[in-house]
């Protein structure tokens, strides 16, 4: 049964704690994840010769079939991914307010704390250092680090497990897409999914919220802090 604030004793096990970057540790209204979106708009139209509104639809589609768009823009392309993160992460990070409740809560977790993205670490420091969070974190599993296979993949799962040594059911993962947490609840994780804030339902593509009311996800919050805040008030 999915629960929207969390019951300590099912976090009792918990030892490892994961988190995506992007629409999960910062709020969706942030709106940060705009810019990085029309900066692969760009990208598509300058590579294709494409009018805006066409390379935008062709970003979408790989972004839906490939689980990224640089996943797509790889496989159809052939494209350099180095080139494309250096671009598209070009952003403006001062939209980013620091949340310090956030960070004290992520500090006070019992174990190791990891943010595993499909962007990249250079995207993942930034943010979390403009959150002032990222001393929080033991380790950041990026695109690179998944070989350039981006999640939901279960092999990237597969490989963010091994080369960290984590123990999938001692583990938990906060993510705000409902498709990248059916991998993790398949390796034993607690799964938590990330709404935006009032639950609104306007989560960017429709086909994102596919899945947001399945059997997979264990629970739903639109704030994460508060979230967490609550599992370490009520610890026994």
């Amino acid at each position: 049964m999915r629960k929207n604030l969390p019951i300590a004793e099912e976090f009792d096990h918990v030892n490892e704690w994961v988190f995506d970057l992007d629409n999960t540790l910062y709020p969706r209204h942030t709106d940060l994840f705009s810019q990085i979106d029309k900066n692969m708009t760009s990208y598509v139209a300058k590579l294709l010769s494409l009018p805006r509104e066409e390379a935008r639809k062709v970003q979408k589609a790989y972004y839906r079939d490939y689980g990224t768009t640089l996943n797509g823009l790889m496989n159809r392309h052939g494209i350099d991914a180095n080139d494309f993160l250096e671009k598209v992460h070009d952003i403006d990070y001062s939209w980013v307010e620091p949340h310090p409740e956030l960070g004290e809560a992520i500090r006070a977790l019992p174990g190791r704390k990891y943010i595993f993205t499909n962007g990249d670490v250079g995207h993942a420091e930034r943010t979390a250092t403009a959150l002032g969070i990222l001393d929080h974190f033991d380790e950041i599993f990026d695109i690179l680090a998944a070989d350039l296979t981006p999640k939901p993949a279960a092999e990237t799962y597969d490989l963010f497990l091994s080369r960290h040594k984590v123990d999938g059911g001692r583990a938990v993962m906060f993510e705000d897409l409902p498709r990248n947490l059916t991998v993790p609840k398949s390796l034993g994780m607690r799964t938590v999914l990330i709404v935006p804030h009032n639950f609104d339902e306007a989560m960017g593509e429709t086909w994102e919220r596919d899945g947001h009311d399945g059997a997979h996800i264990d629970y739903v919050t639109d704030d994460l802090a508060a979230f967490l805040r609550h599992y370490l008030d009520t610890r026994p």
